[in-house]
């Protein structure tokens, strides 16, 4: 039974993560892109910083509308159908983010991306529950999470490289914005026939190999249902969960505030032209993948994953701090960006399987939609303050020493998590099953 299982695991694996991580790559490109577009775009269209950072951020508030109701009915109906869909509306709306033509526009689509792309990163996390048991989440959701800084490291060089083209007189940000959409309807198009919902409908297994899979699964839910809240909105009150969601929130405004603004904040320190500015800045994304992994292997080999994330927090929030104080050496303050990106992205992995280990399929899918709702208001928080201190000081320190205290917040947040005492986590909800 060990050699079906350990086949069953690898096997998973090795047909579903590399896709998966592929979908979200392609999310996070179009997300973030917007990101490179403003190098020109801004003085194209004559944007503020506080009107090019409102309008990167308010994407967020689009996002969080479907978070809840996308998670639950990637649980109740289809995780791949509804990532289909999800797929090709982000897919038409990025593309037509190239069309705009001043800020209204601009804030208009970017609030219809998120609202395209509401609910993609919980159905997700929804679907790789059905198909990892809790002891391998850590390192899928690693595998998941290092899309982000993949995303940066390969659509960097990309936009560098589109924004070399001007096609047809238009300028090239537009061509950026207009070329990185089509990605995402092929990608939907190949993800219905290629992903399976469940592992009973995965034709690639061995039926021993299947029944090992949903067995363990369902052996799972049924100890989580001992101690699981009964009720949804009572899970949305539980502390770990009002915990994560809290430093998740604090993280967001860091991580979004660098990831939006480093483009224009390595311009600055670089003086570099657009390529060489597009093959530096993916450097800190690119370092960022194996400390991902490894922050995720780590945290499944220890069965330990607060202190984990809150150590990744503060090196993400001290890394932030050391740009600032070696601000007049480009090098050392690059370096010094390069090590906040690795800390807040190796976050990620630990911080997500923390809900997954004691909340049932349904409370968990809640669960995963509830937190990113209210976390990822943050991604409009930190590039909006950014932007709003940059143009009232005429430089990035404080907007930038607001992000170094979100992260140490966060980190401080979720190092007071407590989820292997089973008294702890549950207080008095039982009573309302």
């Amino acid at each position: 039974m060990v050699l079906v299982g350990g086949r069953t695991q690898r096997k998973i694996t090795l047909r579903l993560l590399p896709f998966v991580l592929l979908l979200y790559i392609t999310a996070y490109i179009d997300r973030v892109n917007v990101g490179f577009a403003g190098l020109s775009m801004t003085k194209d269209l004559g944007f503020s910083n506080e009107v090019f950072g409102f309008g990167a951020g308010i994407f967020f508030f689009g996002y969080c509308l479907l978070e809840i109701p996308g998670a639950m009915l990637a649980e109740v109906w289809s995780a791949r159908k509804w990532i289909v869909c999800i797929m090709l509306l982000w897919g038409a709306v990025a593309g037509c983010t190239g069309l705009i033509h001043n800020a209204v526009q601009f804030s208009v689509m970017r609030f219809l991306l998120g609202l395209a792309e509401g609910g993609f990163f919980p159905a997700v996390i929804v679907y790789l529950t059905h198909w990892f048991t809790y002891e391998q989440r850590g390192k899928a959701i690693a595998i998941l999470m290092a899309g982000i800084p993949l995303s940066s490291a390969i659509g960097a060089p990309l936009a560098g490289l589109l924004l070399q083209v001007r096609w047809l007189g238009l300028p090239s940000w537009r061509w950026l914005l207009i070329l990185e959409g089509i990605p995402a309807v092929l990608a939907a198009i190949v993800t219905f026939f290629y992903l399976p919902d469940r592992p009973a409908d995965a034709g690639w297994l061995m039926p021993e190999e299947r029944d090992w899979i949903i067995n363990e699964l369902r052996s799972e839910q049924q100890r989580k249902q001992s101690f699981a809240p009964a009720r949804k909105m009572a899970v949305w009150r539980h502390p770990v969960v009002i915990a994560v969601t809290l430093s998740y929130f604090m993280l967001n405004i860091s991580g979004y505030g660098l990831t939006f603004w480093l483009p224009k904040i390595v311009q600055k320190l670089s003086g570099f032209g657009t390529m060489q500015l597009s093959l530096l800045v993916a450097v800190p994304y690119l370092v960022s993948v194996p400390a991902m992994f490894l922050c995720g292997w780590h945290s499944d080999k220890r069965d330990e994953r607060r202190w984990h994330a809150t150590l990744a927090a503060l090196l993400g929030g001290a890394g932030l701090a050391f740009s600032q104080v070696f601000d007049g050496s480009p090098a050392l303050a690059f370096t010094a960006i390069t090590l906040a990106a690795i800390g807040m992205l190796a976050y990620y992995p630990p911080m997500w399987a923390i809900p997954t280990q004691f909340l049932s399929e349904r409370t968990a899918a809640a669960s995963f939609g509830f937190i990113n709702l209210l976390a990822n208001l943050g991604g409009f928080v930190g590039p909006y303050a950014v932007g709003f201190f940059t143009d009232r000081t005429g430089n990035y320190t404080a907007g930038i020493y607001v992000l170094v205290g979100t992260a140490v917040a966060g980190a401080l947040i979720i190092s007071l998590v407590r989820t292997h005492d089973k008294q702890e986590m549950l207080p008095v909800l039982a009573a309302e099953a």
